[in-house]
């Protein structure tokens, strides 16, 4: 009966969260369900099991969620996404419409911008450029999607997402765990997505001009869904999927005018800098001793130096663009409010079913799934594998079915992986790419948010979407396993 409630539970939770019920109200439940099917103490498991990991998971990380997306509205309300979106575009012209918005889409993510920022932004430029180049609108999505949220979310070293973050506490590894394989998981990724675009481009050029060209009143018929994502119901999924609430993307007013390309790019490249010198120059040179004092956990430095390293980089980030860029801000309370607000309700809800998973992971049939996931062949790698994907599929979250999995099954998975010779920062890689692939479903709340935003349905604007934001993925995550199990990383 454990295990019929442990599925029970996941199923209501996976089926009323994508009817638009709140996940806030429904994890408990769904925990609640599991621990009563098993026979297992209700109330305990609520305050105690699922509150406890819940907490734990806000207070590692939502610094991360707030210094992301204060950064992210300032970039956007300073007018600097706007700006390098811009100049990419005016850079390689019309006729490299797919490869403008892609590109534009990558330098501002892996920046540390947040994804529907960048997705606010970048589609009305794509709109406008796919428009004079004529290409049709319904590889629009996959193209905003292929930049913002692939290679610069999973595989990239120094990668600010949360997804790049999450493993680091429980594996001790940096944000560049891995970077030679991530670089060439990256360029997989890129290339292969650019290469199918531009056969689906190709192949839309040679049909009559009136069938590649925006239908009339697409343009509008995008903007009037532009408030979409502050629906509730949509609302709900989108915050469970990504790290920043679009309701507060209204909230404030974008500048007029945005500051130089240079001073546009110069935070990017300061998040991803810093990050780097923290990680690797100046964390490990401290006297961190007092880490081992009760009053700090206890912990260690390599439980924390890789968060601390992302929010001193994106930190630094924000004071820059303060001084640089912050006059130009119409109203920089209000931006700044926005940004804070618009952190809270995505890292309760992937918190919450964090603390569903705790749950699951304590009920005793769930030792029935564990040992099956662990023996799976492959070893720890493809264990990792199999598990983050299957989590981040059901849940429609990258950062929610990451750490489901890390919380239930990364101990284990990592003294088997140290035991076989296999370096943590190799099974980080794996994790956050195996995070980064499934979880683009059609009922992913970002796949949903931006497919909306681009006035495309599902049956037009997915099945590229699915090309670039899953095949690709999958494809680079099997050449890693592949290069990782032979050689290690590196």
């Amino acid at each position: 009966m454990g295990l019929v409630g442990i599925l029970l539970g996941l199923g209501l939770l996976v089926l009323l969260a994508f009817r638009g019920w709140s996940v806030l109200l429904l994890a408990p439940l769904a925990a609640l369900v599991a621990a009563a099917f098993a026979g297992e103490p209700l109330l305990a498991h609520w305050t105690q099991t699922f509150m406890g990991s819940a907490a734990r998971f806000v207070a590692q990380f939502f610094p991360l969620f707030l210094l992301g997306a204060v950064f992210g509205k300032l970039m956007e309300d300073s007018g600097a996404v706007s700006r390098i979106a811009r100049a990419m575009s005016e850079r390689l012209g019309a006729e490299r419409a797919i490869l403008a918005v892609v590109l534009a889409g990558a330098v501002v993510t892996y920046g540390g911008v947040s994804l529907f920022v960048a997705f606010f932004v970048l589609v009305p430029m794509a709109r406008e450029l796919f428009a004079r180049a004529s290409v049709p609108p319904r590889l629009m999505p996959a193209a905003v999607m292929l930049g913002t949220s692939t290679f610069t979310m999973s595989a990239l070293p120094g990668t600010p997402a949360i997804q790049n973050a999450i493993p680091m506490p429980v594996l001790g590894t940096t944000p560049f765990a891995a970077p030679g394989l991530g670089i060439l998981a990256a360029a997989v990724m890129l290339g292969f997505g650019l290469w199918w675009l531009s056969r689906l481009e190709a192949a839309a050029r040679r049909l009559p001009a009136a069938a590649t060209v925006a239908p009339v009143g697409a343009g509008a018929a995008a903007g009037a869904v532009a408030a979409g994502p502050v629906d509730d119901r949509l609302r709900e999924m989108v915050t469970l999927a990504r790290e920043f609430d679009p309701a507060e993307i209204e909230r404030s007013q974008p500048a007029r005018e945005g500051p130089s390309v240079a001073l546009a790019a110069l935070p990017l490249a300061v998040v991803v800098v810093v990050n780097f010198v923290m990680a690797f120059v100046v964390l490990p040179r401290l006297d961190t001793s007092f880490l081992a004092e009760p009053r700090f956990g206890p912990t260690t430095l390599g439980s924390v130096a890789g968060v601390w390293a992302v929010i001193v980089g994106l930190a630094a980030a924000i004071l820059l663009l303060l001084v640089t860029s912050g006059r130009l801000v119409p109203d920089l309370r209000k931006t700044m409010d926005a940004g804070a607000n618009a952190a809270v309700l995505p890292i309760l809800s992937v918190a919450s079913l964090v603390g569903f998973g705790a749950v699951v992971a304590a009920m005793p049939a769930f030792a029935a799934v564990r040992e099956a996931v662990m023996g799976i062949g492959g070893g720890p790698l493809v264990s990792m594998t199999v598990a983050v994907n299957t989590l981040a599929a059901l849940t429609g979250s990258a950062s929610g079915g990451l750490t489901i999995a890390l919380d239930a099954l990364g101990p284990g998975l990592l003294a088997t992986a140290k035991a076989e010779g296999i370096e943590p920062a190799l099974l980080h890689r794996i994790a956050v790419m195996g995070a980064g692939t499934l979880d683009s479903l059609p009922h992913n709340g970002a796949v949903v948010t931006l497919l909306a935003l681009c006035g495309v349905g599902h049956r037009e604007g997915y099945g590229p979407l699915f090309v670039v934001a899953i095949v690709g993925p999958v494809l680079a995550l099997l050449l890693v396993l592949a290069l990782g199990s032979t050689v290690g990383a590196f």
